[in-house]
């Protein structure tokens, strides 16, 4: 394993702890933005997107495994666009390629979240936590690497036409409902109070053990604090 230190990625300009945490990877991580996107677009290269959090146990342990590895970081940097994304920054993100992950595995998902991507941002295989080396029932990071490489190169229409299809499905599985009526500031305020009924008082935090931060619940707070504070007091 390489001394972490020896390696530097623009993660280190990121805000988010858990991007950071992934700044001395060997791996040429990319955060979520259009500059990753029209990277893949313009070298016609599959995404790797690889999704966790701070707290997560195995997202630690797949950076110590593999993304510290610089044999694996090579393959990385070689065939994939490689995106990390927090998901508690982006929980739209985690929403969308979770639901990705249970329809190509049939399985309920779980962090750290291993997603693969055509440029225009549709899945086509994914997992969760993926060994180094084939253990645990699971093939072993460099195996998925080294098989995705080959199909993107030798079986692309494959890709394309399961891509498609999954795509296509969680349009219509993540399609809104329309409920109608207009967006008052009485949902805010419905909002606030939910928020209130799960809030513990004692040790801070939403909800029971164990708590994550809740950056997005956070930010609707301070919004609606900052609109009604003259109201709500």
């Amino acid at each position: 394993m390489s001394d972490p230190q020896n390696f530097t990625n623009r993660l280190i300009h990121e805000t988010s702890p858990y991007l950071k945490q992934h700044a001395h990877n060997p791996v040429d991580w990319h955060a979520w933005g259009p500059e990753a996107l029209e990277l893949a677009r313009r070298l016609k290269r599959p995404i790797f997107l690889s999704i966790g959090y701070s707290a997560c146990h195995w997202c630690h342990v797949m950076e110590h495994e593999s993304f510290e590895d610089p044999e694996i970081a090579r393959m990385l940097n070689d065939n994939f666009v490689s995106i990390k994304v927090d998901r508690e920054e982006r929980p739209d993100l985690d929403q969308i390629y979770m639901a990705s992950v249970q329809v190509l595995t049939q399985q309920g998902g779980g962090w750290p979240m291993s997603v693969w991507l055509t440029p225009e941002l549709k899945p086509y295989y994914a997992g969760t936590y993926f060994p180094p080396d084939n253990r645990y029932g699971r093939p072993s990071f460099r195996q998925v690497l080294t098989a995705l490489t080959d199909a993107w190169n030798t079986r692309r229409s494959d890709i394309e036409q399961t891509s498609g299809q999954v795509a296509e499905y969680l349009q219509q599985a993540l399609k809104p409902e329309n409920a109608g009526g207009e967006l008052e500031p009485r949902l805010l305020r419905n909002a606030v109070s939910m928020l209130q009924r799960s809030f513990d008082s004692v040790y801070g935090g939403f909800g029971a053990a164990p708590k994550f931060p809740h950056p997005m619940e956070l930010r609707l707070l301070l919004r609606v604090w900052k609109r009604f504070a003259t109201t709500m007091r």
